[in-house]
């Protein structure tokens, strides 16, 4: 087994301060991405557990819908706009959220104006009043712009264009169905400035008055045509996807700042090792690029894992697993999964033996929850966004590990008063070789049983860090399910829909 040299371990604490750092300088950002992802696991459940409400219809209900052999195409369009407004007001709040506005869409259904005759959504501010002219009517209709275009100023539609709705329409139709109103209205002046009668200038000029109202009111909808049928199929597909993509730029923002926090820590402690002559600039150029890499890479790793980690407890039936899901959480279990890797690691390169690979498992689980705890407090203390958070919680992390490293040695120094004791007033080496042999079982016993594992958790680990990088979280689950397993324990689901599933239950949850 190598010896851990004081600078070892000192480079050690470092690295992990630095990453409790990272969770802390996340927690803001998982947060507000994971409170966007939410919005996401409402639609599909048509449950908002966070404030008591059940939505009219949900994906999932929408996809369990019936379909007519005899007029499937047209059973699907139709139900796929109801999909398309549900899908809509999920990822409109969702922006919203990540932009910090505390403005909301809402369907006129989940309001109780079932079947509005005008609008399928309404915006309320950030007191949860109707905003005057937000009334808005989603249109998917047409096979092609050109034909939705016809529509949208047909008779048939001229009730939104009296009301002056706004009218939502697909993504991909928006800029083909302004081009038509643009061509259509040039070529009505142009007629009107020729027309002959007055009759004819008047029927000219009331269709270029329902052309204009219709450019001005279109609203280009936040769901395609594509999308919309698609959350129709695959309504739990289409909501994973859209975790996924708010997943990923919340592990992009939180990579980016990790990689500025670790980098300047990283050049002004460099900069002093080359002014002392302990590094030539060679050598710090190179510790300062891999000090900002491997910082980038956690923290992209937390900002992606913490926010779908968030939505979930956010949207949980349990009380306490929504309570959880308010504090720095979250971002903080990432980082314990990530040390808790490190120190397996250093146990099967012989770095450390098994009684210490198990103390510092249990600094680093004590250290990572009392950062996430001084995170949220510090951000209450500093009310300034990603600053408190990041404060607070390498405080947290420092007090934490400083108070479980005092707790150690004083059980190993009130072990050895206590050896010393029997050594001197009872003068029993008999004593003393026994409790040097349980010293020995014990290492002997955590060594085969950790042997026993390793292989094991080095797989899962490996399988862990695999799925963080591309997004599988039902292959993250698979890893840590596996460690589950050799610790005798039986995994409570196996896929992020069993997890969905479990949080949705009545079941109780435990931590």
């Amino acid at each position: 087994m190598k010896s851990t040299s004081p600078k070892d371990k000192d480079s050690q604490q470092n690295d992990e301060l630095r990453n409790a750092g990272i969770a802390g300088l996340s927690a803001e950002t998982v947060n507000r991405y994971g409170s966007a992802i939410k919005e996401h696991f409402v639609a599909y459940s048509g449950k908002d557990n966070e404030i008591g409400q059940t939505l009219k219809r949900s994906l999932q209900d929408i996809a369990d819908s019936k379909i007519n052999p005899q007029y499937q195409k047209q059973n699907l369009r139709q139900q796929a706009g109801f999909s398309a407004e549900i899908k809509e007001t999920a990822r409109y709040n969702a922006k919203k959220i990540v932009e910090g506005s505390g403005e909301r869409k809402i369907r006129t259904d989940d309001l109780g104006q079932v079947n509005d005759p005008l609008y399928d959504h309404l915006t309320l501010d950030q007191n949860g009043n109707i905003v005057a002219g937000s009334g808005a009517q989603m249109k998917f209709v047409g096979s092609n712009p050109k034909e939705a275009f016809e529509k949208l100023i047909s008779k048939k539609y001229a009730k939104y264009r009296q009301a002056n709705a706004k009218l939502e329409v697909p993504a991909d139709y928006y800029d083909g169905i302004q081009k038509e109103a643009t061509a259509e209205i040039e070529k009505l002046q142009s007629q009107l400035a020729r027309a002959k009668t007055p009759e004819q200038a008047a029927k000219l000029q009331k269709r270029l008055d329902d052309c204009r109202t219709v450019q001005k009111n279109l609203q280009k909808s936040e769901v395609s045509n594509q999308d919309a049928l698609f959350a129709r199929l695959h309504p739990k597909l289409s909501t994973a996807q859209d975790v996924v993509r708010l997943s990923a730029k919340a592990g992009a923002q939180t990579a980016a700042f990790s990689a500025a926090f670790a980098g300047s820590i990283s050049i002004i402690g460099n900069l002093v090792a080359v002014a002392k002559g302990d590094k030539s600039p060679e050598q710090a150029v190179g510790d300062v690029a891999q000090d900002t890499g491997s910082a980038a890479v956690v923290g992209g790793v937390t900002g992606f894992t913490g926010s779908a980690l968030k939505g979930i407890m956010q949207n949980a039936t349990s009380q306490t697993a929504r309570s959880l899901s308010k504090t720095a959480l979250p971002a903080a279990a990432v980082t314990v999964a990530i040390e808790s890797s490190k120190t397996l690691a250093r146990y099967a390169q012989g770095e450390i033996d098994g009684v210490q690979c198990f103390e510092q498992l249990g600094e680093q689980g004590y250290s990572m929850v009392a950062s996430a705890m001084f995170a949220t407090i510090g951000q209450v203390a500093i009310p300034v966004p990603i600053v408190g958070a990041l404060i607070g919680s390498m405080l947290g992390y420092a007090l934490a590990s400083a108070s479980y490293e005092t707790l150690l040695q004083s059980q190993k120094e009130a072990q050895w008063s206590h050896e010393e004791r029997l050594q001197i007033e009872a003068q029993c080496a008999e004593q003393i070789d026994m409790i040097r042999a349980y010293r020995a079982d014990l290492e002997q016993l955590i060594s085969q049983y950790l042997c026993k594992n390793l292989q094991t958790f080095q797989t899962s680990f490996d399988e862990i860090k695999t799925s963080l990088a591309i997004g599988d979280v039902d292959g993250f689950v698979a890893g840590a399910n596996s460690i589950t397993e050799a610790l005798g324990k039986k995994p409570s689901f196996h896929t992020l829909e069993e997890f969905d599933e479990l949080m949705s239950s009545n079941m109780t949850f435990q931590l």
